[in-house]
């Protein structure tokens, strides 16, 4: 009989041979270069990790081509991270600096380790997600195209940078966990087609999927209803019902969060807030996000201590001085963000302003 329910693969099955010998015994890492770290056992066993930016969106003849540089030079293995880099697994130093000269030669960016910014995860947008306030991968490549540099070298920020994408609040992206967060945000309630919401939608199951409560039954249309005081266009509504449209061209937009990050051994997780409430969604290069961007990293690199991530940056600095330091303006939008958690974060809503 075959086997209809497979379930994940058994991880171990895909190890590098050195990876399986040395389980559990690895001694320590330490990063040769941008893009380059090595790994010891304590049998002295060695493991080369090169690290190149991936397009996010790609086709086969780009899986192909990463997978004929894996069985060149390291023995078929190769591995994508959780934030869409292509790490090269090699076991014979021999072969390091060979790929490398492949990598350059075909135009792949090596870097984002150490003290550099990483690839940026990021939800699908419109090439393939139903309720996206705006595009994911167009953002992200605009966004890393200008930070390219501080990709390929780790020695131009004070500490690992990490930023996300999410097309909508729903964050499939994680956007709360990162030190800079793009995030897509609609502005207006879902637009209800009453004559279609009784034949495609299932109404019980559209009021249940509203995380504010704000959707009630409408029994004379037979269709329901929006408190729109209550809405917080999520779109989740959407999800379960097409026939209540959330995206609005016109009104639809860009919001940047900073200063979240997950635990270490030092550290416990922290959550990003609000920084830049609006920016619109300007395509297919949005220069205001791609600007506001740059200006908070660089304002950081330019102010941190080092080893200090984006959000250890601000907790020293306190918020007022944050949005002072990197001009943006503090408005009513941001209040909501900054009135709660007060215990555990240096905020305040008595801003010098």
């Amino acid at each position: 009989m075959s086997r209809t329910d497979l379930g994940p693969p058994d991880y171990k099955e895909m190890l590098p041979p050195v990876i399986k010998e040395n389980y559990g015994q690895w001694l320590y890492h330490e990063y040769l270069k941008p893009g380059v770290m090595k790994h010891v056992s304590e049998k002295g066993d060695a493991l080369y990790t090169i690290r190149i930016g991936s397009p996010r969106l790609v086709g086969l003849d780009t899986v192909r081509e990463l997978c004929d540089l894996a069985d060149k030079y390291c023995d078929g293995y190769l591995r994508f991270t959780s934030r869409h880099n292509v790490e090269l697994l090699v076991s014979n130093e021999a072969n390091v600096d060979p790929l490398l000269a492949e990598l350059k030669q075909k135009g792949m960016p090596v870097g984002g380790t150490g003290n550099s910014i990483s690839n940026i995860v990021h939800t699908q947008g419109w090439i393939h997600c139903h309720t996206p306030a705006t595009d994911a991968s167009g953002i992200v490549k605009a966004v890393m195209d200008d930070l390219y540099d501080y990709f390929t070298h780790d020695d131009l920020l004070p500490a690992r940078l990490r930023v996300a994408m999410a097309c909508c609040l729903n964050m499939c992206g994680a956007v709360h966990c990162s030190d800079i967060a793009i995030l897509g945000i609609h502005r207006t309630p879902p637009r209800i087609d009453h004559t279609k919401v009784s034949k495609v939608c299932e109404i019980p199951t559209v009021i249940a999927s509203c995380p504010t409560a704000a959707i009630k039954p409408d029994p004379k249309n037979k269709s329901v209803k929006v408190t729109e005081e209550k809405c917080m266009y999520c779109g989740n509504c959407y999800t379960m019902c097409p026939a209540m449209e959330i995206m609005d061209p016109l009104n639809d937009g860009i919001a940047i969060l900073v200063g979240g990050k997950v635990s270490n051994s030092r550290t416990a997780p922290g959550f990003s807030r609000l920084a830049i409430p609006f920016l619109p969604n300007n395509a297919p290069r949005w220069p205001e996000v791609t600007e506001a961007v740059r200006n908070i990293v660089e304002t950081w690199a330019k102010d941190a201590k080092k080893g200090e991530r984006m959000g250890e940056w601000i907790s020293r600095i306190g918020w007022e001085r944050f949005f002072d330091r990197t001009g943006i303006p503090f408005t009513d939008k941001h209040i909501d963000d900054y009135i709660f958690s007060i215990p555990t974060f240096r905020t305040t809503t008595n801003f010098k302003w």
